[in-house]
């Protein structure tokens, strides 16, 4: 009676397909998800760096490999990827002939299913280590801290001169994606979908009723195991979906305090927040209010004040605004978190590299 009750005549697929709206708020879920973890688990590290500290530096793995237990439960129970089922989707097989009979609570096929856990969670894992990549290899050609040889020189800067462009050919492939979806000229919002061979659809009243009566007949279906090894399989496959359905529900009980903290700190927010929680400005400390007659202070404005010579591949502190040289004012920074004529609490991300005409 399954069969017949989840029937979708014809007429009624083009009815099924999601919103511009839809799609695109899923989209944003599960983007949210990751900052906010990330804003977590660095509070944790921060506040005791020998117990939580491997969170921090394992972050992308960690979260990788929940995300993977996550979505693999869910496109297997409810052929949708968590953000997806949230908003009422599911993903429909393209090319298959029973697609209008198959529930969302048979889950996808292994192919669809594969494709669809590679193009969610692998790729954006291999994403993050790419512009993680992009971001060192930037730094070190700004300070020079490690040169490398020239030809590696010469290709990673071909590198850092391509990636802009490539990775603006990677959106603008998904913009034109999403325009064709909203003008009705295409099945996919994303071109990932189209790459998995499924297309999202609403979620009909039969894969709800069908979703909602799963567990029951799967505890009431489940023969013991008689093996050793099939006691184990079964075990692991508990754990796996136990740990999954606590993942979901935790992630689908905080998804509206994410949600929340998205507001708050959007940026047409910040004005009314900032007014709200400002606090009067402190006045200048007396104590560390060092004039240009400071003894510390060169006669010569480009003398370096920690080294006394001509001052080489300039930065400034932004906490203080006095200019060293780089390597100078780097380690002194490293080694005593301060500014070394006033004495301002500073870090080593408060150094900026100044670049003169000539150069």
């Amino acid at each position: 009676m399954a069969e017949h009750g989840a029937h979708i005549t014809t007429a009624s697929v083009a009815d099924d397909q999601p919103s511009i709206f839809e799609v695109v708020a899923q989209d944003s879920l599960m983007t949210a998800v990751r900052p906010a973890l990330q804003h977590v688990v660095k509070v944790l590290a921060e506040s005791n760096p020998s117990h939580y500290g491997f969170l921090w530096r394992w972050f992308d793995e960690i979260f990788t490999l929940l995300d993977l237990l996550l979505q693999q439960h869910y496109l297997s129970k409810t052929s949708a990827s968590f953000s997806e089922n949230f908003y009422g989707l599911k993903r429909i097989v393209m090319g298959d002939t029973q697609r209008y009979q198959r529930l969302a609570s048979a889950g996808l096929p292994k192919k669809q299913l594969w494709k669809s856990i590679m193009f969610l969670v692998l790729l954006p894992y291999l994403k993050v280590k790419l512009e993680k990549l992009v971001c060192s290899l930037r730094e070190e050609d700004e300070y020079s801290i490690h040169p490398p040889s020239s030809h590696w020189k010469r290709f990673y800067r071909a590198f850092l001169a391509a990636y802009p462009f490539v990775n603006m050919a990677w959106e603008g492939w998904f913009l034109v994606q999403q325009l064709q979806y909203i003008l009705g000229k295409a099945q996919h919002h994303s071109p990932l979908l189209r790459l998995a061979g499924v297309r999202l659809g609403r979620l009909t009243v039969q894969d709800i009723q069908a979703l909602e009566h799963k567990p029951d007949e799967a505890s009431v279906m489940q023969q013991p195991a008689r093996s050793i090894s099939e006691k184990i399989k079964s075990a692991l496959k508990k754990a796996v979906g136990g740990a999954a359905l606590s993942l979901s529900t935790g992630l689908s009980v905080g998804v509206f305090f994410l949600q929340f903290l998205d507001w708050w700190y959007s940026s047409e927010n910040q004005e009314t927040i900032k007014s709200l929680t400002a606090l009067p400005t402190p006045p200048p400390p007396v104590h560390l209010d060092y004039n240009s007659d400071s003894p510390l202070l060169p006669k010569m404005k480009t003398v370096c004040p920690l080294c006394r010579k001509t001052r080489v591949n300039d930065t400034v502190l932004a906490t203080s605004g006095y200019v060293f040289c780089y390597r100078c004012v780097f380690h002194y920074v490293r080694s005593h978190q301060a500014c070394p004529i006033t004495g301002y609490p500073t870090e080593v991300q408060h150094l900026i590299k100044l670049y003169s005409p000539e150069n």
